[in-house]
């Protein structure tokens, strides 16, 4: 592919601002090494300034969090005619809305655990699900405000700690087992990653991306009829919501409930970290895509409506 005059956006002003800092960079490197005119742009509320500026001839987006995927930077391109990376605005907005996906994934017949909407303060005063349960903010990435409750004597928010300040949450029953991650590429799913996290916590911010937080098992460690459910199952994930591109789906297994029938997918995620710890870039390298390849397919297949 010939050098293009590329535009990543990166930073910004959600709780994900670092990593997507980190992903930006990698794939700043990635693409200059393949010799593209490259531009970061750590994204302020003038980014639709700077962008008419530069006038790209593609958007790499790797923003994560609020703003970054969950349409609304999407809309921002859409309106100004500029092909960008990633799913467009309907998938990135469901996505990002936890209820609207599993809503979605539930019509189609896609496994998702038992949940609903609480008001926080219902939560805070320890009496919105019988334990254990999960609690996450409708509209967050990278497990940032979630907190597991596995205890009715336990009440994690009696203190007043809780960082999450908006007034409704996503309650779900809590699926005990394995966790499981999946690429999907250009709506073809790449393979399944176990994910198995150090120390005695869960699969947070910190096991994320903190070197060492976790251990990466790929391709994880299941039998065939499993991974092809696995598979199919992430294919179907992304059809659903019209996503594009490369995305990641997030499922915990429970073997003890059965071969397929243990099997819950908890999210898909649009914008995949590009860290060096990230679950997508692992996956794509088992299946001999490395780094800079798969960036520059991403290049390749951005797209927008106009």
């Amino acid at each position: 592919m010939a050098g293009k005059r590329i535009a990543v956006l990166m930073g910004g002003w959600s709780a994900e601002r670092e990593v997507s800092l980190v992903s930006g960079n990698a794939v700043v490197k990635a693409l200059r090494e393949r010799k593209h005119d490259v531009t970061p742009v750590d994204v302020g509320p003038y980014v639709g300034i700077k962008l008419a500026e530069l006038q790209p001839e593609v958007v790499f987006n790797a923003l994560h969090g609020r703003f970054g995927e969950d349409g609304c930077i999407q809309g921002v391109l859409e309106m100004m005619g500029l092909p960008y990376t990633h799913s467009g605005v309907l998938a990135s907005a469901l996505a990002m809305d936890k209820p609207s996906a599993l809503a979605a994934f539930r019509d189609a017949g896609i496994r998702c655990p038992e949940g609903r909407i609480a008001h926080r303060d219902e939560v805070i005063a320890g009496s919105v699900m019988e334990p254990p349960y999960v609690v996450k903010p409708t509209n967050e990435g990278s497990s940032v405000g979630v907190v597991i409750v596995m205890d009715k004597d336990e009440n994690p928010f009696a203190d007043g700690s809780w960082e999450y300040r908006d007034s409704h949450v996503l309650v779900e029953r809590y699926v005990r087992g394995r966790e499981l991650a999946v690429a999907v590429m250009n709506g073809k799913a790449l393979g399944v990653v176990e994910i198995k996290v150090t120390g005695n916590g869960f699969y947070d911010y910190d096991a994320k991306y903190r070197p060492g937080g976790s251990v990466h098992e790929m391709p994880a460690k299941l039998s065939r009829a499993t991974t092809d459910a696995c598979l199919r199952i992430s294919e179907e994930a992304h059809r659903v919501l019209r996503c594009r591109g490369v995305t990641r789906v997030d499922l915990r297994y429970d073997d003890s409930a059965g071969e397929i029938d243990g099997l819950n997918v908890l999210e898909i995620n649009t914008q995949p970290g590009m860290t060096p710890t990230s679950l997508v870039p692992e996956i794509a390298n088992y299946n001999g895509i490395n780094f800079g390849d798969l960036v520059e397919w991403m290049v390749e297949d951005a797209g927008c409506r106009r």
